[in-house]
């Protein structure tokens, strides 16, 4: 392992351990709750920012509370050397907001809504909304069965050339 893991390693775990109490840092398998998290720059301006916590939590509680390993998992998968086929997988496991393994109108509604803002400024008429996800279909749901899986999303990100890039976090 090269000197710049152990940098990153070290790195990761300081920024983890400074969002724990003084009590919580001597407890074995810390678990640092959702609010503090979503209290990292890094993630405080993400509109998926929840989804991204709930994602990547392994809590029994889907509370989004991150373990140091589940912190770790998700600065890997958005890191700049995970793969296209890594950062699709959690992308679309993110917008999947309600977990059936499909990304369907509700999902793509959700999606959108938190790409443009819920601000009555940035809402989509629902004519608008309609009209989006229908062109998200026309364009990714290849077996035209109403709803987008992950190869059909992958197919779709593999793509788009920026994708890789612009899916990222660096601490």
């Amino acid at each position: 392992m090269s000197m710049s893991f152990f940098i990153h390693l070290f790195s990761a775990h300081k920024r983890f351990t400074e969002l724990l109490t003084k009590d919580e840092k001597d407890l074995p398998n810390n678990r640092v709750p959702m609010e503090r998290i979503l209290t990292l720059p890094e993630l405080k301006s993400n509109p998926f920012r929840k989804r991204i916590c709930n994602v990547f939590s392994t809590s029994e509680y889907k509370d989004g509370g991150l373990t140091f390993e589940d912190f770790l998992d998700l600065l890997s998968a958005f890191s700049d050397s995970a793969t296209l086929e890594i950062k699709s997988h959690y992308a679309f496991r993110i917008f999947d907001f309600d977990d059936d393994g499909t990304l369907d109108c509700g999902d793509l509604e959700k999606l959108v809504n938190c790409l443009t803002g819920e601000t009555d400024d940035t809402r989509l008429t629902p004519e608008e909304m309609r009209q989006l996800i229908n062109n998200i279909l026309e364009e990714s749901d290849i077996d035209k069965d109403g709803t987008v899986n992950l190869s059909e999303f992958q197919h779709v990100i593999s793509r788009s050339p920026d994708f890789v890039s612009s899916f990222k976090i660096v601490l």
